[in-house]
Order: C-alpha cells, then sequence, then structure tokens
C-alpha cells in the first residue's frame, strides 16, 4: 500500500534543446546537442541520437532510430520501428547523417541508408529499404526502394482510404 509507482523513465542530454509542447513517450533517449522543434511527438522506445536537428509539426512514433548528424524538416511523419542508418560501411570512423526535407512520410520498418536525402513531401513506403536519394513529392517502395507515383496520387489514395470507399 505504500508503494510507490514509478514513471516510466526518459533520457534527454542536459544539453539537448527541446521547443514548445514537445511530448516525450516512455523510455526515448534525445542524445547531446540535438535540437527538437516546437510540437514535435517523439513515440515510446525511440532513440533520436545526439547532433540530430528535427523540425516543428514532426511525429517520430515509437522504436524509431535516428542516427548522429541526421536532419529532419517540419511536418515530417516518421511512422514506427524505421530506421535512419549514418554508415555506409559499418564500422568505419566516418559517419553521415540522412536528410528527410519538410512534409515526407515515411512508413513503418523503412530503413534508409546513410547520406540520402529523402525529398520534400516524399513518401517512402512501410518496409522499404532507401538506398537512393527520393526525389520531392514522389513515392518509393520496395527493396531497393524504386519510384512508384507521385505525391499527388498518394494523397488522393488516402483520401479515398479515410471516406471509406
Amino acid at each position: 500500500m505504500g508503494d510507490k509507482v514509478k514513471k516510466p523513465i526518459n533520457y534527454v542530454a542536459a544539453d539537448a534543446k527541446i521547443g514548445k509542447n514537445v511530448r516525450i513517450w516512455h523510455f526515448a533517449y534525445v542524445g547531446s546537442k540535438t535540437i527538437i522543434g516546437d510540437n514535435v511527438k517523439i513515440g515510446s522506445l525511440a532513440h533520436v541520437d545526439y547532433d540530430v536537428r528535427v523540425g516543428s509539426g514532426t511525429m517520430i512514433e515509437g522504436g524509431v532510430y535516428i542516427p548522429p548528424l541526421s536532419r529532419i524538416g517540419k511536418k515530417v511523419f516518421i511512422g514506427p520501428a524505421a530506421v535512419l542508418t549514418n554508415d555506409p560501411y559499418p564500422p568505419s570512423k566516418r559517419m553521415v547523417g540522412v536528410v528527410i526535407e519538410d512534409g515526407a512520410v515515411i512508413g513503418a520498418r523503412a530503413v534508409i541508408r546513410a547520406g540520402v536525402r529523402v525529398g520534400k513531401r516524399s513518401v517512402v513506403a512501410m518496409g522499404a529499404v532507401v538506398t537512393k536519394d527520393v526525389p520531392p513529392g514522389k513515392v518509393v517502395m520496395g527493396i531497393p526502394a524504386r519510384v512508384k507515383f507521385d505525391r499527388k496520387e498518394f494523397d488522393s489514395k488516402m483520401k479515398q482510404w479515410e471516406s471509406g470507399s
């Protein structure tokens, strides 16, 4: 009866800069020198490593790994268990982050190779393995990921799905 319930613990580095209205769920990690914009959600078990930039309005779902040096734009969605990498030849001494531009969508369990740029408003389908840059406004899927259609068609399919037709 006198036992206290312990609250889940997150780790946020002392020198990380966290914007307004940021929600960080259970057991998440935010590394040193990372900057998180306003109105960002970081899901449970997500790992946002050191020297990462995350733009305002971004949603990072549970189990996501974002490596050092990555740059995430504004209003980006990163689905559950997606993995960005920063070493194309592990374990090398040289690293490079991933860049995900504003408005992009990264599906669940997608894997993105070090040094790749995911263009503005592009979509990476769930489970895709991205080895090359993704052009702005395009939808890529598969292993390796290839362009299948454009964002306009994706948005149309989403609206149709949401309407139940």
